[in-house]
């Protein structure tokens, strides 16, 4: 048995010609059965990454989303789309999205309305004998970390995180039987994300460089009002005894080495000594 994450999209709102929109893929392959595919978030460009870490999106059980910034969400619609045209025979069961009730499930429940004559055309021309269908399940905003889904030895969790004025906005918990993988989604560094974190092995942050942040104008400097600080990060890692920190949604994005080593530097002087992953597109850490 494995379980393997893969950061499918380290980029931000604002568009680099390397990184896709936010996202982690995570599989875990049990011996002798189909593997699991839990894919949180879905930026731009999802679908392609996807490809490139050897996953048809047909393969996929489930979408687990985190908050309604468009760029976790702008890839959804491609994702459910994609995986209706290529379903050739397959006869695939609609694809399970897990969001908070709140405007991500508003969200992912239009989407067959907003392609309805796209919809209507393919299926006709093609001869297709069923409609695209996504299963929505939306669940309470949770007062503690709280199970929201489970398929055999995979169970999924999902806590508060501190993106305000963003609400509602969860970090989820993925356990598998090869150890445990928490994702942050868009936070700051919280008390919250510590009860998420717990006991995890791999630890997926969004991390912006305060520093490189605070000297910029007003009209950009808001964004650390809502976004997790480096060296906070490291701060918490080291309390947390996490073996592995993946850092993505990279804020600034790291143009060099350097820029990445930058990033390291910063968790470092938090007082973490565990693996620091930069990521990139793709990157990819195995458990078990």
């Amino acid at each position: 048995m494995t379980t393997t994450v893969t950061v499918t999209g380290t980029g931000t709102p604002i568009p680099t010609p390397d990184r896709a929109g936010p996202g982690v893929l995570v599989v875990h392959g049990p011996t002798g059965g189909e593997p699991v595919c839990i894919q949180v978030d879905a930026g731009r460009g999802t679908v392609m990454r996807l490809l490139g870490a050897g996953t048809d999106p047909g393969e996929l059980d489930l979408v687990l989303l985190t908050h309604h910034h468009s760029d976790h969400l702008v890839g959804l619609d491609d994702l459910i789309l994609t995986r209706w045209v290529m379903d050739r025979g397959r006869q695939l069961a609609p694809l399970k999205v897990v969001a908070p009730d709140g405007p991500c499930v508003r969200f992912a429940k239009g989407l067959v309305d907003r392609w309805s004559e796209d919809l209507t055309v393919r299926a006709s021309h093609a001869g297709r004998d069923h409609d695209l269908e996504v299963e929505v399940i939306p669940f309470d905003y949770p007062v503690s970390p709280t199970e929201v889904w489970r398929s055999g030895e995979v169970r999924v969790s999902a806590g508060q995180v501190r993106h305000e004025p963003v609400h509602p906005a969860v970090g989820y918990r993925i356990e598998t039987p090869d150890g445990v993988v928490v994702v942050s989604g868009d936070t700051l560094v919280c008390d919250e994300m510590a009860a998420l974190a717990v006991g995890a092995d791999v630890l997926v942050y969004e991390a912006m460089r305060f520093s490189q942040i605070r000297p910029l104008p007003e009209h950009r400097r808001f964004i650390i009002d809502y976004h997790a600080d480096t060296v906070e990060i490291g701060r918490q890692a080291r309390d947390l005894a996490v073996p592995t920190l993946m850092l993505t949604h990279l804020i600034p994005p790291p143009a060099s080495d350097a820029d990445e080593q930058a990033f390291i530097d910063d968790v470092r002087s938090g007082g973490y000594g565990g693996q620091v992953v930069v990521a990139r597109d793709l990157t990819t850490v195995t458990l078990g």
